[in-house]
């Protein structure tokens, strides 16, 4: 059964992508590949797409700015840097 992401939740990941512009901490678990936070703090909606959201990033997201903390705040440290 495929789930539908929020357009909200893709909006965010893109700007994220995009942008660089930190995301909630729903995303922020999801593209640190903290599962157990994710689901701590998702809404109900993000709670029933979480499959569809964790394939989107790990299809659609540069694989340079997700699955650790560390990899997350490097790709937004980097336009903290350039700012």
């Amino acid at each position: 059964m495929e789930e539908k992401i929020p357009e909200r939740t893709i909006n965010a990941l893109k700007r994220y992508v995009a942008d660089k512009i930190p995301t909630g901490d729903f995303l922020r678990a999801v593209l640190e590949n903290n599962l157990t936070e994710a689901f701590a703090r998702a809404d109900s909606e993000n709670r029933e797409a979480l499959w569809g959201i964790v394939e989107y990033v790990y299809n659609e997201l540069p694989f340079n700015c997700w699955g650790s903390p560390e990899k997350v705040s490097e790709w937004l440290r980097v336009k903290e840097e350039v700012i």
